[in-house]
């Protein structure tokens, strides 16, 4: 009986600890000192849902008769025609079936989330989110949303795009086994290049980060199937790092070169490549594998040449100082070649020399997802399910944002994608869960 008590003592006292923690998080904040006003957002989380239930009438409408993927892609098809609830269906991430709700990470280091349901790193209780939104003035900082580029129907979200020297840019999108998933569009916004499983060798199981080298080869990150291929400018695969389907650790002094959730690239001035790996909960991963060539479990970034030799790797190990819980995504600084890490669930970036030495963690209101530099060399990040892309300074500072929140609506996004700019200062992001490309058109003035 004493256990007992003592047991619903610790509970009480957790709840009245997080009552009060979440009672004192602040709900906004004002403009002040050169960063935007600031207001949380206690958004409905709409990660999973169910095309059947919510497109009923859209699919006696346009879809009758269809089930399961071939009705997805035909709502898809439709989708400046369905109504507005199909929408949102059609604009979540399709080819997961849903999240995975367990063993999810809490948010340990946000100053703004408070105790969590399962799969809302940032939420509060239910199907209730905590979510930052700026408010820059003028607002989205003059940038101008606007959706020239039209992707084949039938494809779920465009995860990433970056731009080659030539104006080009290339848009990497999770598509069904057969599709195209990688594009080339010219600097008038036509397609130039659509490339499948047959040019890529395989089809992509999860498509990821894409990046294109200072040589106009494009790199793309298969999550799922753990690999990382180079792409020349005219289409042709050059080469792929790791083993498709086979995840597992990269031990060099054995010979073993395999990838674990590849996640982005970023490249240093002399060429050199940085893979991101590790997502999300799976950090540490595989440590009781089976597989004795996937066993170390820790998320990390592997260092490479321009022709995939290895060069060095260092891990994240979750917590604290120095380690990063996952990378999902990187950025090299162009002022001095510093690795920027994307380190999500944690809210937080964490900083590394070329060489893998830790210099700094810096802890944000938003999720992580996306890190850039944009052609100026200001750092931009992808704040995810905020739905917006917040430029800040090298300590974390919010300078503005871009983006109206979380949707299909004007300007929104369903959960950021990797940014790029071209030489004008335009930028351009996808969105895991939306088939569209948004490209913000730079204020003038």
């Amino acid at each position: 009986m004493r256990l007992s008590h003592i047991a619903a003592a610790a509970v009480l006292t957790t709840v009245l600890a997080t009552l009060a923690y979440a009672r004192d998080v602040p709900e906004s904040g004002p403009a002040v000192d050169g960063s935007p006003a600031w207001f949380t957002d206690h958004a409905t989380d709409i990660h999973v849902h169910d095309y059947a239930s919510m497109c009923t009438a859209d699919t006696a409408k346009f879809c009758a008769g269809k089930t399961g993927e071939p009705l997805r892609i035909c709502l898809s098809s439709n989708k400046a025609r369905v109504s507005q609830t199909c929408q949102t269906a059609l604009a979540m991430p399709w080819q997961e079936g849903g999240f995975d709700v367990s063993g999810t990470p809490p948010c340990l280091h946000s100053p703004i989330c408070a105790a969590k349901p399962a799969n809302n790193p940032d939420g509060v209780n239910g199907d209730v989110v905590n979510r930052v939104e700026w408010k820059s003035d003028p607002p989205n900082m003059g940038y101008k949303a606007i959706y020239p580029y039209e992707l084949p129907p039938g494809g779920g979200g465009a995860t990433s795009v970056s731009m080659d020297s030539k104006g080009n840019l290339w848009v990497f999108q999770r598509v069904p086994p057969g599709m195209p998933e990688l594009f080339k569009f010219g600097p008038d916004r036509k397609l130039i290049l659509a490339l499948g499983d047959k040019e890529l060798g395989a089809h992509q199981d999860k498509a990821h980060g894409l990046r294109v080298d200072a040589q106009d080869n494009v790199w793309i990150c298969d999550a799922n199937g753990a690999t990382v291929k180079k792409i020349s400018p005219d289409g042709r695969l050059l080469f792929t790092l790791g083993e498709h389907h086979h995840p597992g650790d990269w031990n060099e002094a054995k010979g073993q070169r395999l990838l674990w959730q590849p996640l982005a690239i970023a490249f240093a001035p002399e060429g050199s490549a940085y893979i991101a790996e590790g997502h999300a909960n799976e950090s540490p991963n595989d440590v009781d594998s089976a597989d004795p060539t996937n066993r170390s479990g820790a998320a990390r970034i592997i260092h490479v040449t321009r022709d995939g030799k290895f060069i060095a790797q260092w891990y994240g190990d979750i917590d604290g100082q120095g380690k990063f819980f996952q990378a999902h995504d990187v950025a090299v600084d162009p002022q001095n070649g510093d690795v920027w890490i994307g380190d999500r669930e944690e809210y937080r970036l964490v900083v590394y020399t070329a060489e893998g030495q830790f210099v700094k963690t810096v802890q944000m209101r938003n999720l992580t997802c996306n890190v850039a530099f944009d052609v100026e060399g200001r750092l931009w990040i992808g704040t995810g399910q905020d739905g917006q892309l917040l430029q800040i300074d090298r300590n974390g500072k919010a300078l503005g944002a871009a983006g109206n929140g979380r949707g299909w609506g004007y300007g929104q996004l369903s959960e950021t994608g990797y940014i790029t700019w071209d030489r004008q200062g335009n930028m351009y992001t996808g969105a895991t869960g939306q088939d569209r490309i948004t490209e913000w058109v730079k204020p003038r003035n």
